[in-house]
């Protein structure tokens, strides 16, 4: 199915609000990247090797990644050549429709693992500052919305704040924290949020954890012994390992997702503050050089802000300036 067609799909059975939120949360990005796109178009009306590098350009400068580009260029110059592409008004459809395959593999597990019945624990790790805390409240308030029943853990004993942080999270959409005093074990903190939670009889666990100790080899380690505890009360949990990365911060949420995902079994990625870079072409670098699938993204300040992530809603939002009808209907 072309991506017209998943689109228009998509616009039937999901609310129209959603597709606007992409549309407008990517707005920084679609000014400075399909506008070039366009104007590109608009330069050069034959496909060729000038045409081709300068494309390179703009997506390098939107944070996609030297190898994604490569690899991404070389598909467009097969496809190019396979559908003997001369004009490059019909290549921009190519583009969209390789942006969204680049964002999706056939095998990716996108939806969150929540357990029917039983206890789902989800982990969240990154370093500080960028916004794993608000992601957790935002996600509490996202399952509480869907009918679930949602506690928080205060696994982040070590910066100053996190636990005060984390409770405000709590107290805004009415989630109770479980938390010991500054600087106390973890581990300790989320053994007792699992022991409350499974005798509460509570559907998902939310355990925030330290976005940076004296060196990466603590760190990790202090994850591992996390996950040990967990593992031990609840066979196969964590359900879910997310790792949380500043879109703002271009490659180096690219590298800190690289350290992560080696270092522990991380299951997807939430990306925050898309909306406040222009570089969110970082999404595409991410997603297939670390073969990790992208969960939810955040796309405002406020609680509701946080939406699990759509290839196709994020390549529209990319390019809904200048792609509005399906070129096979035209063509009919």
């Amino acid at each position: 199915m072309s991506f017209f067609k998943r689109m228009k799909e998509k616009f039937t059975t999901q609310s129209e609000s959603v597709t606007e939120k992409f549309k407008e949360g990517l707005s920084k990005t679609r000014n400075s990247f399909s506008n070039r796109v366009n104007e590109l178009i608009k330069n050069y009306r034959t496909v060729d090797e000038e045409f081709f590098e300068e494309l390179e350009e703009i997506l390098i400068e939107a944070d996609v990644g030297v190898t994604t580009v490569m690899d991404l260029i070389d598909e467009l110059k097969d496809e190019a050549k396979r559908q003997n592409i001369k004009d490059t008004e019909k290549l921009q459809v190519v583009i969209s429709e390789k942006l969204a395959e680049f964002l999706q593999k056939e095998d990716d597990n996108v939806a969150l693992n929540v357990k029917e019945g039983e206890l789902t624990v989800i982990l969240f790790v990154g370093v500080n500052g960028v916004g794993k805390t608000t992601s957790i409240g935002k996600l509490a308030h996202k399952l509480k919305q869907e009918g679930k029943s949602v506690m928080m853990a205060a696994g982040d004993t070590f910066r100053a704040g996190a636990i005060d942080q984390l409770q405000v999270w709590g107290d805004r959409v009415g989630v109770d924290v479980v938390k010991h005093s500054e600087g106390s074990d973890p581990a300790a903190v989320v053994y007792d949020a699992v022991k409350s939670a499974k005798s509460r009889g509570v559907d998902v666990l939310l355990c925030d954890t330290a976005g940076r100790l004296q060196n990466k080899v603590n760190l990790m380690n202090e994850l591992e012994k996390i996950k040990r505890v967990i593992g031990r009360e609840i066979p196969g949990a964590p359900h879910e390992v997310l790792l949380v990365v500043d879109a703002t911060t271009g490659q180096n949420a690219m590298s800190q997702a690289k350290t992560f995902s080696q270092a522990t079994d991380v299951t997807g990625l939430v990306l925050t503050k898309l909306d406040g870079t222009a570089k969110g072409g970082i999404v595409l670098a991410i997603r297939h050089e670390l073969d990790l699938p992208v969960k939810f993204v955040g796309l405002g300040e406020k609680v509701e802000d946080l939406y699990e992530f759509d290839p196709d809603q994020f390549v529209y939002g990319l390019f809904s300036n200048v792609l509005y009808e399906d070129p096979e209907e035209d063509s009919q």
